[in-house]
């Protein structure tokens, strides 16, 4: 007893990318909207993907680019 099948075959695997320098390929992401703690109200997750590391740091959620670069220099 054979089944149709409705969805697509999966085509040939492909090799993942090889990353090579440890702050060149970066995911971040934002959690706002925190209660007030010692003059805090967001986090910045910064995530090294070749490093596989994930880095959590406090800050305020007004903080202007200049600022995030800032912590990311100094915080890093």
């Amino acid at each position: 007893m054979s089944k149709n099948r409705a969805e697509i075959l999966a085509g040939k695997l492909e090799l993942s990318e090889i990353l090579e320098k440890p702050w060149i390929y970066l995911i971040v992401d934002f959690i706002t909207k925190l209660l007030l703690v010692a003059g805090k109200d967001a986090i910045w997750i910064v995530y090294n993907r070749l490093l596989k590391m994930a880095y959590f740091v406090a800050m305020m959620e007004k903080t202007s680019v200049k600022g995030l670069a800032r912590l990311f220099r100094d915080d890093m």
